[in-house]
């Protein structure tokens, strides 16, 4: 059996000229919009890149009253310094031996000095407060276990309202 194409000269003379129009209108509208989708592409791509924060250097320490001059000497070489690079107080010996023991896969090796370097307080760790978050337990001190010497019925009785749920508030149920 033989295919059909009911293709005429006037159906396909309408499709070229809609094939035609859509191309003209696609032109028109990145005459128009592309530069401002170009833009976005590159804004959206810069915004992928990670972000490179400027280093904080600690505060330098005060420098010592000059000496008393009783010969005069060689003038030294002024040497630049160079800026601190570390944000990280050096690990102990004993804790980065702990590196190269066994595996992690046992629980030793990387995954016990991470464990290990954890327990020790932001303190001895970092020089200074690298994020924001670290503002709040910087200097917070070890933690303190407080024994809760309220029994159950007390935290019971002084939690719930005592004159229901919508009624007017009793001035002994706020807190002031």
């Amino acid at each position: 059996m033989a295919r059909q194409l009911n293709m005429d000269t006037v159906r396909q003379n309408f499709w070229k000229e809609e094939y035609l129009r859509e191309k003209m209108l696609r032109c028109e509208w990145y005459r128009k919009y592309g530069s401002m989708v170009k833009a976005k592409q590159k804004a959206k791509a810069a915004a992928r890149l990670p972000l490179k924060l400027p280093t904080l250097y600690p505060k330098a320490p005060l420098s010592p009253p000059p000496a008393p001059k009783s010969a005069p000497s060689k003038a030294p070489s002024p040497v630049p310094e160079a800026p601190f690079e570390a944000e990280m107080y050096p690990v102990p010996p004993a804790t980065r031996a702990l590196l190269y023991e066994g595996i992690s896969h046992d629980f030793q090796g990387r995954y016990r000095y991470l464990n290990t370097r954890k327990l020790d307080m932001p303190e001895t760790r970092y020089l200074f407060p690298i994020t924001t978050n670290f503002m709040y337990g910087w200097q917070l001190g070890p933690p303190v276990k407080q024994e809760l010497v309220s029994c159950k019925m007390c935290r019971i009785e002084s939690f719930f309202r005592k004159n229901g749920a919508f009624a007017l508030l009793d001035p002994r149920d706020l807190a002031l």
